[in-house]
């Protein structure tokens, strides 16, 4: 397929669960929705316009791979995901809400709860042990940032399943990248959110503890959890349920289909 010749998609050309409201339309409870999203960024006199206009649901417990050539568009779209920034028009909802529309406040308190991010370079803070490191998220809880015996459980709880027990006082520069990757996973669901959003989260391992770390993503996904995540692994994008193909800012291409060869 050339891609140069794709045209923008919505939801709606795929056969998948949507949020429809047509005749027949099943109702579909959404994890997050974007309609119409666009940003720009301004470089001096230039106008760069990284997303031109992209809609599209995710169902609760869906799992997307977004893959695309650098500058296509799937880093900012993992961005605004996560309102970690702000759109230049266009509608954002998540969980319901509005996120165009809050304030900075607002939006710190939903990244926080809804949201659980992982990493490339799984940006651990290095004094910190695996356990301070898992705690990190709980700080930042609206109302509460005391660390109590409760959710230090969970934190060890969390440990445990990701197979990092017996090594709860190292810090990163004592693990492998694959144990550094399991630490920002565990992180990523202290605060048990809804989303989890991925960035390229295999990158900087080998090819058997990328499968050990997509296995969990699996068993997340399994549990109910909507899996978003950005990579340029065939190998990664096939195990998702459906793969999205950004190119020039735009979906160029999604569903469910051989990654390799759409991707080309």
């Amino acid at each position: 397929m050339d891609l140069s010749q794709a045209e923008p998609v919505t939801l709606r050309d795929a056969a998948l669960p949507t949020g429809g409201t047509g005749a027949g339309a099943a109702t579909v409870e959404l994890a997050a929705k974007l309609v119409d999203l666009q940003k720009d960024y301004h470089l001096g006199e230039h106008v760069v316009r990284a997303l031109r206009g992209v809609s599209i649901d995710f169902p609760v417990g869906d799992y997307v791979a977004i893959m695309g050539s650098s500058g296509s568009g799937k880093s900012t779209m993992l961005n605004l995901l996560g309102a970690l920034d702000r759109p230049t028009r266009g509608t954002y909802i998540l969980a319901g809400n509005d996120v165009s529309e809050m304030d900075d406040d607002e939006l710190s308190e939903v990244r926080n709860r809804l949201i659980g991010f992982v990493f490339q370079s799984y940006n651990l803070i290095p004094q910190y042990t695996v356990l301070e490191n898992i705690q990190v998220p709980l700080h930042y809880r609206s109302g509460q940032r005391r660390i109590t015996s409760e959710d230090n459980d969970r934190c060890y709880e969390l440990a445990r399943r990701v197979g990092l027990t017996e090594r709860m006082d190292h810090r990163p520069f004592q693990l492998s990248g694959g144990q550094q990757q399991r630490v920002a996973i565990a992180r990523a669901l202290v605060n048990n959110p809804e989303i989890i959003l991925a960035d390229e989260p295999t990158g900087n391992l080998d090819s058997q503890t990328e499968s050990e770390i997509m296995e969990l993503m699996a068993e997340l996904n399994l549990e109910g959890r909507t899996i978003i995540l950005v990579t340029h692994e065939n190998s990664v994008a096939r195990r998702a349920k459906r793969q999205i193909i950004m190119k020039d800012g735009v979906i160029a291409r999604y569903g469910l289909f051989d990654a390799a060869h759409e991707s080309k």
